[in-house]
């Protein structure tokens, strides 16, 4: 599969016009579209970045992020359930010395099953993962 997994801290650079990272988020978002790339996240994920745009940039922002991402064709939700989430839990106690949060644990386990690569990410933990984090310049 061709698809770049897009992680909250992505969502919320390309959603937040005054973040430090908003241009070049949206422009690796953008260029990856305009290749075809597939746009992968979760619904833990899309339930993380909802809240955030909600609690930072107010509630009409929020509504304004979920009609354009909403129904997306080239959006492709993974829902975590039951057995991801088990898989998760392991990731999660297992590395006993990073500081993973739950969600990150369970994107590891979806950007691992579905064979993915890149990450739209300004979060180091998925470097730290072994993938590739865009933009590039992202810490």
């Amino acid at each position: 599969m061709k698809g770049l997994f897009v992680d909250t801290a992505g969502w919320m650079a390309c959603a937040d016009a005054g973040d430090s990272s908003h241009a070049l988020a949206c422009e690796a978002r953008d260029s990856a579209l305009q290749q075809g790339v597939l746009l992968v996240t979760t619904d833990y994920v899309m339930d993380e970045t909802l809240t955030i745009i909600r609690m930072r940039l107010g509630l009409p922002a929020a509504k304004a992020w979920w009609g354009q991402v909403e129904g997306s064709s080239r959006l492709r939700w993974e829902w975590i359930g039951m057995e991801r989430a088990e898989k998760a839990r392991k990731a999660f106690f297992r590395y006993r010395d990073k500081n993973y949060s739950f969600t990150d644990c369970t994107s590891l386990v979806v950007m691992q099953e579905l064979r993915l690569k890149q990450a739209l990410t300004t979060d180091r933990h998925f470097r730290q993962m072994g993938f590739q984090v865009l933009p590039h310049s992202a810490e």
